[in-house]
């Protein structure tokens, strides 16, 4: 019987779309990883990968190969994990994408607890707003919310959030407190990701195109700025902290915010998970099932 040697190279070759970030994604050198691929297409006799200066990509004969191998691979990683869940334990990195407040202030915890549950596991959180490449980059899974463009990913309810519009008392007095969302055209807005702000008005959608002198990525900054008296801001309740309840903000438009913002845990859409990232989904949508903002 022919020996496995190579099979999990070429895979990750194949699903990463070079040897580079297959080394990356295996935690090996390329070298390695280009041996080991050239002694599996040297046992079967037949080129797999089609190497250029600039990318590689499958032969016919390595799509067909791949097709096949995948499935039997992945079955068995699985296989081995279900007869062993009760004992499992993790080894291996965890990546994880995430972006915004409630994520360092909520999720990363959560994470935490993870961690301590299986010794054997790291866990590498990037926080950022950026569109990741799951299977180049070896993320397992992202945490994002708001409103998710069509896409072959997974996306999982982790909870449901609501935005609320504040101001600073100082804000306020000197320029007037808005009673609807179409007056924040004549304010200045701090603006986070986007300045088209989604509101609802007896129901219905009304989009609000806004404009200020201060944007960014960053939750705390952007408090901070409203804090501050640069103006308006809008954004999950559960990223103000004590900003409500100390008296700095307060809530406007209170009839008008939207409150169907999700919040998501997407991964690649994939017939298999690795148990790490298995788990800690599971995991995550179990620890939040019954949190309120």
């Amino acid at each position: 019987m022919m020996a496995f040697d190579g099979i999990t190279e070429f895979i990750a070759v194949a699903e990463s779309g070079g040897f580079s970030s297959a080394a990356r994604r295996l935690g090996v050198s390329t070298s390695y990883v280009s041996r080991r691929v050239a002694s599996l297409e040297a046992t079967l006799g037949v080129e797999l990968l089609a190497r250029t200066t600039r990318r590689v990509r499958l032969t016919d004969a390595g799509e067909t190969y791949y097709r096949r191998c995948s499935e039997l691979l992945h079955g068995l990683q699985e296989a081995n994990e279900l007869v062993s869940s009760e004992q499992v334990k993790l080894s291996g990195t965890l990546r994880v994408s995430a972006a915004g407040e409630f994520a360092e202030r909520y999720v990363a915890p959560a994470l935490l607890v993870f961690a301590q549950q299986h010794p054997g596991l790291t866990v590498d959180i990037d926080f950022n707003s950026r569109l990741v490449n799951f299977v180049e980059e070896g993320i397992d899974f992202s945490i994002r919310y708001g409103r998710l463009e069509d896409s072959g990913l997974v996306a999982r309810k982790l909870v449901d959030r609501s935005l609320v519009a504040v101001a600073s008392p100082e804000y306020l007095a000197q320029q007037g407190r808005p009673e609807h969302p179409l007056a924040l055209l004549g304010h200045q807005c701090i603006i986070a990701n986007s300045d088209q702000w989604l509101f609802k008005d007896q129901g219905e959608p009304l989009e609000v195109k806004v404009s200020g002198r201060w944007r960014s990525n960053s939750s705390r900054s952007l408090v901070q700025a409203c804090q501050a008296g640069l103006g308006v801001a809008y954004m999950p309740a559960s990223s103000l902290g004590s900003a409500l309840h100390d008296g700095s903000l307060e809530q406007i438009l209170a009839p008008y915010g939207s409150r169907d913002i999700t919040t998501w845990v997407v991964y690649a859409n994939r017939q298999y998970l690795p148990a790490r990232a298995r788990l800690a989904v599971n995991f995550l949508l179990e620890y939040f099932k019954d949190w309120r903002e």
